[in-house]
């Protein structure tokens, strides 16, 4: 009786050593995220859009960006797109873009949502999340807007409540 009681007394304490060696193993190895800060350049990424098309980040320097991160499940995301559209119609052709990242969903379910509501502005997908990850992107959704030189100037994350606030963020990164 009591060799048993050792035998399993020991083999808990294998497992629990190895359980805790292994979570120490796991946060010692892990990449650390990286955390994208106002003031700080945005990382760069290439995405494919709906209809093919590279998108590479860097290729907007001297433009101002707002990157979008949204999925269509996401109620507040939804709510924000018809915003986005109308000011990517106005600033378009004074040096600001929309690029609307989804997160990991298939191309029809996004095309359908773009179809739904008529939306002009480049939206690419982030198949294995990795643009999502650099940016830290948690919870949706989530804009970051970049200016010409290719910095972060401010990030708002949750939904954007009013028309009149995208219009406010398009002003601050028009060249």
């Amino acid at each position: 009786m009591k060799k048993q009681r050792l035998l399993i007394r020991t083999v808990i304490l294998l497992f629990l050593g190895a359980a805790v060696a292994y979570t120490l193993y796991a946060n010692f190895t892990k990449d650390e995220v990286r955390k994208v800060e106002v003031g700080k350049k945005a990382p760069d990424f290439v995405l494919t859009d709906l209809d093919g098309e590279k998108h590479q980040l860097s290729d907007y320097e001297g433009e101002g960006v707002l990157l979008n991160f949204w999925a269509t499940w996401c109620k507040p995301c939804e709510k924000e797109m018809p915003f986005l559209n109308n000011q990517y119609q106005e600033y378009k052709d004074q040096g600001v873009h929309v690029i609307a990242v989804n997160v990991g969903e298939s191309n029809v379910a996004v095309s359908d949502f773009s179809k739904r509501y008529d939306l002009q502005f480049p939206i690419v997908t982030d198949k294995d999340s990795q643009v999502m990850t650099a940016y830290g992107v948690d919870p949706l959704p989530i804009t970051f807007l970049i200016d010409k030189q290719g910095n972060v100037v401010e990030i708002h994350t949750g939904q954007i409540i009013a028309e009149a606030d995208v219009k406010e963020m398009m002003e601050k990164i028009k060249p």
